[in-house]
């Protein structure tokens, strides 16, 4: 028998888990925002969504629809999230305005960080809270320090 690998091929150690209330629209949607590529999908009980998994960059997402039956809820049905997921995206300024064009809502406008990246935050139409950000500078430890500071005098 062959040794099986315990972190399959194709698969990060760590992979968001997404339950949604319209799991079909919502693979729509990353498809259009990050770019996604669906990987698979599988039905699920009462025309529902089982699992799907969604390709981003060298990142896995795993999707469902929700299954309040079983206690398995979206943040739309919880009131909210206490997750942000963040992404790194070649360019942060057209991710957002495509995330914000297909529904989703500000959450902070793009802007400069300190730490040297450019990003903004959104909740998608399903309750999830998202922070892009793509790099722009390179600070050194000096810098940084000497930014952070003023970051936070500053509010």
């Amino acid at each position: 028998m062959a040794d099986v690998k315990p972190i399959p091929e194709g698969y990060p150690r760590v992979t968001p888990y997404l339950f949604i209330d319209g799991a079909s629209a919502a693979i729509d949607f990353y498809c259009k925002v990050f770019g996604a590529t669906e990987r698979m999908r599988m039905a699920g009980p009462d025309g529902k969504l089982g699992h799907a998994e969604l390709q981003v960059g060298d990142s896995v997402i795993m999707l469902a629809d929700e299954q309040p039956e079983s206690n398995i809820r979206s943040p739309k049905a919880i009131g909210g999230t206490p997750v942000t997921i963040s992404m790194y995206v070649e360019d942060v300024d057209d991710v957002f305005e495509r995330a914000t064009k297909e529904g989703a809502t500000s959450l902070r406008e793009v802007k400069n960080e300190f730490y040297g990246d450019r990003t903004g935050q959104f909740e998608d139409p399903f309750g999830h809270w998202w922070s892009i950000a793509t790099h722009v500078e390179d600070v050194p430890p000096d810098e940084m320090a000497v930014r952070a500071a003023e970051a936070m005098k500053a509010g």
